[in-house]
């Protein structure tokens, strides 16, 4: 490499670095903020199932959404997590009006690698974790979601990230609704501090007043179940 190929680079560097960064404010500066057109069709959804209460706080939650806006709907849970995606379907059939047998066109079901398992070393941890991100990279860009409901789990984590990516490089744009657990009364989750410090969801909602005001950004939506 040359001198000048070599001055051309690290000039462009630079460069590259604060477009980066002026990527990154605005879309924090857009995040929250309503679609500047509204859609006629409906809004393609991603919905983050865990294991524990988390699948059932969501289907508590997803009763009292508008199913013709969030439509098609993926419900994502984590590869080992074997009770979720059941629940998710059951819901979906209960939807359906009239024949029983028909196929739910609007719902697809799918699976994500987990970081880490319970148990598991942070020395193998490293790599099931990579494998994670890489999956849960590969979904996004395959689903394209316009809308990412999550409530704990820490399979959002590597997801929301993804979407966060996909804005900062202008290849897509997911709206991200974080609902903290209502078992989360005085501190929040792993996930949703995560997601809170990191700022990478659009709208935080917690459903307990003392937990909102310690976060302030959050809004109190009030208990869900």
């Amino acid at each position: 490499m040359g001198l000048g190929a070599f001055a051309a680079v690290c000039c462009a560097i630079p460069l590259l670095i604060s477009l980066l960064v002026v990527r990154v404010a605005y879309v924090l500066c857009c995040s929250g903020l309503p679609p500047s057109k509204p859609h006629a069709a409906g809004l393609r959804c991603l919905i983050v199932l865990g294991s524990g209460g988390h699948t059932a706080e969501m289907m508590n939650i997803l009763t009292e959404i508008q199913k013709d806006r969030f439509t098609p709907r993926y419900y994502v849970a984590a590869l080992t997590d074997n009770m979720s995606l059941q629940k998710a379907q059951v819901y979906e059939k209960s939807l359906i009006q009239g024949d029983r047998e028909k196929i739910i066109e609007d719902a697809k079901f799918m699976r994500i690698y987990r970081s880490r398992e319970v148990g598991q070393s942070y020395i193998t941890s490293i790599g099931t974790t990579l494998l994670a991100v890489l999956h849960a990279m590969w979904l996004i860009i395959r689903i394209r979601p316009q809308v990412i409901f999550c409530n704990g789990p820490r399979t959002c984590i590597p997801l929301c990230a993804s979407a966060f990516i996909l804005k900062v490089l202008g290849l897509g744009w997911s709206s991200i609704f974080y609902i903290e657990s209502i078992a989360r009364v005085k501190k929040l989750s792993l996930s949703g501090l995560l997601l809170y410090k990191l700022r990478l969801a659009d709208q935080f909602f917690v459903q307990w007043p003392q937990l909102q005001q310690k976060y302030p950004r959050a809004q109190c939506a009030g208990r869900l179940m």
